[in-house]
């Protein structure tokens, strides 16, 4: 199957909002007022988890249709740590992204346990916006 491309392009509107297009979507990005934003929109890192619960969805879907089972739908709580220090040029002792982030499913279906302990491995192993933030992705980022 070949690759597909994904693409978004962004501008400043101030130092704390961004305007991003992507497909004709507009995802407006900014800080919350207590880190110097406006809290026009959610902030880099939360759109992070939010882009995890979206995939964790999509494809718990897909595999639970394959595995031949019907899911209802899906409660996705997720929630991560990060130190600001590097971000804010403070210390390089910590990364500056997240230390791990937390996800919590619960599924509205029927099925089992065993069931369900397979779809969650497969969900893992075919989410790729999981596998992006489990596996070091090259990002190369230039000037011109």
């Amino acid at each position: 199957m070949p690759d597909l491309k994904f693409r978004a392009k962004a501008h400043s509107e101030n130092p704390t909002k961004t305007v991003v297009e992507t497909r004709g979507f507009k995802i407006i990005i900014d800080e919350p007022e207590s880190l110097g934003g406006t809290n026009a929109g959610a902030n880099p890192v939360e759109y992070l988890l939010a882009a995890l619960a979206g995939c964790i969805n999509v494809v718990g879907h897909v595999v639970a249709k394959e595995m031949g089972f019907e899911l209802k739908g899906l409660q996705i709580d997720l929630e991560g740590d990060l130190n600001p220090a590097r971000f804010m040029g403070k210390s390089n002792a910590d990364r500056a992204g997240y230390k791990e982030i937390r996800v919590n499913i619960k599924a509205d279906t029927d099925a089992d346990a065993e069931t369900l302990s397979k779809w969650l491995d497969a969900v893992e192993d075919r989410c790729p916006v999981s596998d992006t933030l489990s596996n070091g992705t090259p990002v190369k980022i230039s000037l011109v």
